[in-house]
């Protein structure tokens, strides 16, 4: 038992390690995007932090089995480079008996993993694209900020606002620009007044934004034909809204709906299915693949190991997408974990066979 929570220990650690690193760069790319669509005025800033945070269960679920993969790889290629894998085998600890300590913390994080396959991720997934539909519908001006000039997401409008009252929507100092097709050519429009507030509708439900004491100019620079109109009261009417749809995308539907699915929405609950299996085949390959010369160095067969992982999940990831596209058997799904299940088992008990066939080919090679 306390050989079994070493191994767990220095695993975990390690997979902690890799899988914040991992996340922290797939994070830090998600957030530059989120917030540079901020900064256009698409999106409030404060809900940059939501994004993230229910995108977080999608983006863990591909991280934990690569950082397991390479977590028991640099634990136990530090094991042998140390020779403390030596002093296990000498204590009587076998290779069927390091897998089945490794199996531990394989199957706490293929837990972890299924329930954010099958349960976090698409809430998550399902969430965003909510606050997402909400967002396109919310009002140009709701997302204006004070004291800055700022590019509305639909047309060619400018406004800046002096001051905002954002408890009562109230706004000081309103300047806007746009351009309107008049005829066969555009003209540019600017209008600027002393106060704004939003008004809506009771009877129509249509929402204005309603300007007062201002003025209105029409004319495009350098041309004689140019109007200006001063105005108490000035209404601009604000895009309709439109109703939340439920989200039918299939990174997003709930697991319990898609048992009775069509053929892309089986082969979306196989793959959620298929991701805690993956998680313990890699455990599985990670074992023997660990396993190195002192001379060779720690990290000697990283490369190759992860080249093997990748594409393991190349496989999986373009079987699932046949079977989303084209419609084939989950079956194909089951086949790649079985193929990688079986070179596993392969290299866990011939892995002898295996290095006394390799060693011949380099003694006849070098003949």
């Amino acid at each position: 038992m306390i050989i079994f929570r070493y191994l767990a220990k220095e695993v975990l650690i390690s997979m902690v390690a890799v899988t914040t690193v991992l996340l922290l760069i797939i994070m830090s790319g998600r957030f530059i995007s989120y917030l540079s669509i901020a900064a256009a005025g698409e999106i409030p800033m404060a809900a940059v932090f939501y994004y993230l945070l229910f995108r977080l269960p999608g983006f863990l679920e591909l991280i934990l089995p690569l950082g397991l993969f390479l977590g028991i790889l640099l634990a136990y290629g530090r094991f042998y480079l140390e020779s403390e894998m030596v002093v296990l085998q000498a204590t009587g600890m076998s290779q069927r008996r390091l897998t089945m300590y490794t199996l531990g913390p394989a199957v706490l994080t293929a837990l972890l993993v299924g329930s954010m396959s099958l349960f976090l991720s698409p809430y998550g997934a399902n969430q965003t694209e909510i606050m997402l539909q909400k967002q396109r519908n919310v009002g140009e001006f709701d997302l204006i900020t004070e004291g800055r000039f700022q590019a509305m997401p639909r047309g060619d409008r400018v406004t800046y606002i002096e001051q905002l009252d954002t408890n009562s929507g109230t706004m000081k100092g309103v300047f806007i620009t746009e351009k309107i097709k008049k005829g066969d050519k555009e003209q540019a429009v600017m209008v600027v007044a002393e106060k704004g507030r939003s008004y809506t509708n009771p009877e129509t439900g249509v929402r204005y934004l309603v300007l007062d004491n201002g003025y209105r100019y029409e004319g495009n620079p350098g041309e004689a034909d140019y109007r200006q109109i001063q105005f108490q009261e000035y209404g601009i009417r604000l895009p309709k809204q439109e109703q939340v749809k439920p989200v039918n995308e299939l990174y997003s539907i709930p697991t319990e709906a898609l048992f009775d699915g069509d053929n892309a929405e089986r082969a979306q609950l196989h793959w959620r299915l298929s991701l805690p299996m993956l998680t313990l085949i890699v455990a599985l390959l990670a074992v023997p693949l660990s396993k190195t010369n002192p001379r060779q160095g720690r990290y000697a067969k990283l490369i190759p190991s992860i080249l093997l992982y990748m594409t393991y999940l190349l496989l999986l990831t373009n079987v699932r997408n046949y079977l989303e596209k084209d419609g084939g058997h989950v079956a194909l799904l089951w086949l790649v974990h079985l193929l990688f299940f079986g070179v596993a088992m392969s290299m866990l008990f011939f892995q002898g066979r295996w290095a006394r066939l390799l060693g011949r080919r380099r003694v006849e090679h070098a003949a």
